[in-house]
């Protein structure tokens, strides 16, 4: 197979023709928009296939992570490849082992956010003083959306608690991280993963994020026994440890709030180790240590 992907940044023009170039490859892909962004960007999902249940992969939920949009693509290419040619993945038959099942691929949740961190002021439009004196022209490690709202923060579980935790820790309007709206779901971005969930019948959700090579799974016990279950084969397969989120790192999630709404499984999974924005150079390396357990859970 001749790669598509690259350990490049993949702004947001790159990875729009990225998802051309795998879809026009592959017969058994399929793009569509599930929203906007603050700016007007689109959000894009890609359907593996057919089918009555789905598993779901996001990444970018936040701008300085943006390396997780270019591992979950290179996931999609080869295993949208495996796919089409029948041929074997991590040492599985993919499409066999998937069977009635579709994968949900959504490699960048935040992209308003991603291009800040990327191109810093030249990605902030009319909104370029505001966001440079929130991040002291910090740009690289702008997490945030257009409006400074953490999208990872924004979700409806544990929102009014960790919305007391931010004001606690000074936190109390627009920043480049860790602000999680005025209230629930206020956000473009935030609301195209709530349809996106709401339109699907989604059997696990995974999200990529960076850093730390840990896996997280639990969310007020409402997980169940399924999901410790994964998660250890997840980090068997990946190296990497299980972990429990402490203070602002509980709640406000996308993985807290598909757990508390559906009662089934969601994992954040902290990809390489480092400080964000971590090397671009890494993501292939990061990839590799961690296909085995992507295409594992895609089957789970």
């Amino acid at each position: 197979m001749e790669r598509i992907i690259k350990s490049v940044d993949y702004d947001y023009a790159t990875v729009k023709k990225t998802i051309d170039a795998l879809c026009c490859r592959n017969p058994h892909l399929q793009q569509f928009i599930i929203g906007k962004s603050c700016a007007g960007r689109d959000i894009t999902a890609i359907k593996l296939g057919g089918a009555e249940e789905y598993v779901l992969f996001a990444a970018a939920f936040h701008g300085s992570e943006h390396i997780t949009t270019n591992i979950l693509l290179m996931f999609l290419e080869e295993l949208s490849f495996a796919f089409d040619k029948n041929k074997f993945l991590a040492g599985i038959n993919v499409k066999k082992a998937l069977g009635n099942r579709g994968i949900l691929f959504v490699p960048c949740v935040n992209p308003d956010g991603c291009e800040i961190s990327i191109y810093g002021a030249t990605a902030c439009g009319n909104d370029n003083a505001k966001i440079s004196n929130l991040c002291a022209g910090k740009f690289k490690t702008w997490n945030a959306n257009l409006r400074g709202v953490d999208i990872n923060h924004n979700f409806d579980a544990g929102w009014q608690r960790l919305h007391v935790l931010e004001r606690q820790m000074g936190i109390v309007g627009p920043a480049p991280t860790r602000f999680g709206g005025t209230h629930p779901h206020s956000e473009p971005e935030t609301l195209a993963m709530v349809k996106l969930c709401d339109d699907y019948n989604i059997r696990h959700a995974v999200a990529l994020h960076s850093q730390g090579e840990v896996i997280y799974y639990n969310y007020n016990g409402l997980e169940g026994s399924r999901a410790k279950q994964m998660a250890e084969i997840m980090a068997t397969t990946s190296g990497y440890a299980l972990d429990v989120p402490v203070a602002l790192a509980t709640g406000g999630g996308f993985k807290d709030w598909f757990i508390k709404k559906y009662l089934r499984p969601a994992f954040t999974v902290e990809v390489g180790k480092g400080k964000n924005p971590l090397p671009i150079t890494d993501a292939f390396h990061i990839y590799n240590d961690i296909r085995e357990m992507l295409t594992i859970c895609s089957i789970m």
